[in-house]
């Protein structure tokens, strides 16, 4: 089996599937990756399954070790990424040989890397996945971030790919597939599309105005389970109480200070506060990529809207899926 040794863990390196999904009426959150988009591309460009356990890397990320040959692919977050002193690129499936040195340093550019390894992790499943739920303290590697002398198996999956095979005739530390066209890099300038909430009506106009022409300020506390947001306070018409009802990934909750919270990954299954409006799905990942002391902006669409932008990234995905592993080929 190839073991993964852990040398320096990084700021929070969890694993993270696709999530515990199915649990949430009994009060376990869903979980899973911040950036969708960047977790599902990692795992296309290394030929695994694209619900596996890949590695979150918020910040800064590990200095590791495998005792075998491996493949891996980094996405999303841009740090400083090198092996045997060679830095490495992004957005494609590259070769590590046993014992070289993977560094992954500061971050450049967003907030999270996702790392891919090619394998199936050997760590049980929890309520059907693998990941992490630091709150909860359960999945991944005993419920906590990955810490230094950690050692994780990998069992194989497939044939030897043909990458595989021309490292044994080759001396060098690293290989790289061939290049496709996967871009996961955080885009920080966009305004983020959104839908009405639930409660879009029972807040005041002022409220509506300002959610879509102001800027909204990530604060120092936002986490995995939400994002607080800083800027113009989001009034109601009239006091308002809400029973608690479920929410999702992307839902922007206003709590009685005016200062919307978007809900996460790691978001409670249901919650209280008036319910403004939605993220789009397609937009998660970029909000995903912010770090606290950002700026970001919110531009209203519809319900239509937001459903064809989702079916279109699907088709996008699955596109590249194809070219990752026509790229795996050869």
């Amino acid at each position: 089996m190839n073991v993964m040794h852990i040398e320096r863990p990084g700021f929070l390196t969890t694993f993270q599937d696709s999530g515990r999904r199915g649990f949430q009426k009994y009060g376990v959150p869903v979980g899973g990756p911040m950036d969708e988009w960047a977790h599902s591309v990692a795992n296309a460009l290394v030929g695994n399954a694209p619900d596996a356990a890949v590695l979150e890397c918020t910040l800064t990320g590990p200095c590791l070790r495998f005792t075998e040959n491996t493949v891996i692919a980094l996405c999303g977050a841009r740090m400083q990424v090198s092996a045997a002193g060679v830095a490495l690129p992004y957005d494609r499936a590259i070769l590590l040989r046993r014992g070289t040195l993977l560094e992954v340093g500061p971050r450049q550019r967003g907030a999270r890397l996702y790392l891919a390894v090619r394998g199936a992790p050997s760590m049980a499943p929890v309520l059907g996945s693998r990941s992490t739920n630091l709150r909860a303290r359960f999945g991944g590697v005993e419920g906590r971030a990955l810490a230094a002398g950690d050692a994780v198996g990998f069992a194989s999956v497939g044939d030897r790919l043909p990458i595989e095979i021309r490292m044994v005739n080759s001396s060098l530390p690293v290989l790289l597939a061939p290049e496709i066209d996967a871009d996961t890099a955080p885009r920080e300038e966009m305004p983020l599309r959104m839908v009405c909430g639930a409660h879009w009506a029972a807040f005041d106009a002022a409220a509506q105005a300002a959610l879509t022409a102001n800027d909204f300020v990530m604060q120092a506390d936002s986490d995995r389970q939400g994002l607080r947001l800083q800027g113009p306070p989001l009034g109601l018409r009239a006091p308002l109480e809400v029973v608690s009802e479920a929410t999702v990934f992307g839902t922007v909750q206003v709590p009685p200070d005016g200062n919307p919270i978007v809900l996460m990954a790691d978001r409670q299954s249901a919650g209280g506060y008036p319910k403004i409006a939605t993220v789009a799905g397609v937009d998660l990942p970029a909000l995903a990529q912010r770090v606290p002391g950002e700026a970001l902006r919110f531009t209203q669409i519809g319900q239509d809207a937001a459903e064809t932008l989702w079916l279109a990234r699907c088709r996008k995905l699955a596109a590249l899926a194809d070219r990752a592993a026509e790229a795996l080929r050869r």
